[in-house]
């Protein structure tokens, strides 16, 4: 192996935590008082979906329903119509355990692999013609960084090393102004799932913040704009599992406005081509946004990483395809927490059953990762075999 690998190769293996951190404490003792509103009919149910979830036996019988459900429920979606406009927008790329993103399928000598974390911006008409903005995955990537388990590779980690592995593109609020997008003009924000998720800025506080405002409350960059959550996963953020805790930062949500959070039970169409399914099993609450688009439908959570690793025997990462072909296994999850790992497999079924397949490769489907996982010389033996990229769709915003 050449020095210009092996030196990045050595650096990263010392990003690898190696105590917990001190950020853990804050979620140790009694559950937190995090604000959790009742459910909102947002949108319109998903009833074609629901009986996935209500399935009797066992996961196996999930599964099978699972493939049906999600078939049904594609034909319904691409009956709904197309939103008037999408468009992605990087935001920070950034190391993240291979073991984790790869499970355990990898042949790769690196401990760490590379992601870029993308928002997206989904305009559409309700049905009395007023235009709704959803500004999926806004991460406020600066202080997410704080989430216990990246603030322990930032506190072993030396400034130069963790300087080159980082690449910051573009924070939310300039995204926003280079796209001329007023932030008043945003109805609602949303994640697939809350991990490493700081949303004080986003959305303002009650009360001031003794790390980022500790005169005053926080004024949020989104001022007339609602998270919309799945209720069971701000619950669970109250009293969280050791498997669940490096993960979250509960604490910061604790002085959010209950009338700035939309929780949902379950599926809805959000307006035409536009849906948050559940799809737990990575998180409690996970959730992918559903889109149809004049290229058909397109998914995206961090259930994986990459597209090719939900049809993984067209994937050239090293040991990805001869793994699923010897376990049988038509997928590889990203499983960083695997707080039910038999339930996120079923769900990257549906996922996988509900998109197209890409325009640009038949092999691959038109499942967009939030975080999709990215070339960088920093991580041999880690180079997708297949990118997105980016998605854009319909009139410019």
């Amino acid at each position: 192996m050449s020095t210009v690998i092996t030196a990045p190769l050595e650096a990263l293996k010392r990003m690898i935590p190696t105590a917990e951190p001190r950020h853990m404490a804050a979620t140790s003792g009694a559950p937190l008082t995090i604000p959790v509103p009742a459910p909102v009919d947002l949108g319109a149910p998903i009833p074609t979906l629901e009986r996935i979830h209500t399935t009797p036996g066992g996961p196996g019988a999930a599964l099978r329903i699972a493939r049906q459900a999600a078939a049904d429920f594609k034909r319904e979606f691409a009956a709904t119509g197309t939103p008037s406009r999408v468009s992605t927008h990087d935001l920070i790329t950034l190391p993240y355990p291979t073991k984790f993103g790869l499970w355990r399928a990898p042949s790769s000598p690196a401990p760490f692999l590379f992601i870029t974390n993308r928002m997206m911006i989904v305009r559409w008409n309700d049905s009395d013609g007023t235009q709704k903005t959803l500004v999926w995955e806004p991460s406020d990537f600066e202080l997410d960084a704080n989430t216990p388990y990246f603030a322990a590779l930032r506190d072993q980690t030396p400034a130069p090393v963790l300087a080159r592995m980082l690449t910051e593109h573009g924070t939310v609020p300039a995204n926003l102004a280079r796209l001329g997008i007023d932030p008043v003009e945003v109805d609602y924000l949303a994640f697939d799932h809350l991990h490493t998720q700081d949303v004080r800025r986003l959305l303002g506080t009650t009360k001031p913040q003794t790390d980022i405002s500790p005169d005053t409350p926080v004024q949020g960059w989104f001022p007339n704009a609602k998270l919309v959550v799945q209720r069971h996963e701000l619950e669970a953020m109250k009293d969280l599992h050791p498997l669940q805790r490096p993960w979250y930062q509960p604490e910061t949500f604790i002085d959010l406005d209950p009338d700035r959070i939309l929780p949902i039970d379950g599926d809805r169409l959000l307006g035409p081509g536009v849906a948050l399914i559940r799809t737990p099993g990575h998180a409690t609450g996970n959730q992918t946004l559903l889109l149809n688009t004049d290229t058909g439908v397109w998914g995206m959570s961090e259930n994986v990483l990459a597209a090719e690793l939900l049809t993984p025997e067209h994937s050239k990462l090293p040991g990805i395809s001869g793994w699923a072909s010897r376990w049988g296994q038509e997928l590889i999850i990203n499983a960083n927490t695997i707080e039910s790992t038999a339930e996120q497999y079923t769900f990257c079924v549906v996922e996988k059953t509900l998109v197209d397949r890409s325009q640009h490769d038949s092999r691959f489907v038109q499942f967009f990762p939030t975080s999709e996982l990215t070339a960088s010389p920093f991580a041999p033996g880690t180079h997708p075999t297949f990118v997105h990229g980016s998605l854009e769709h319909g009139t410019a915003a």
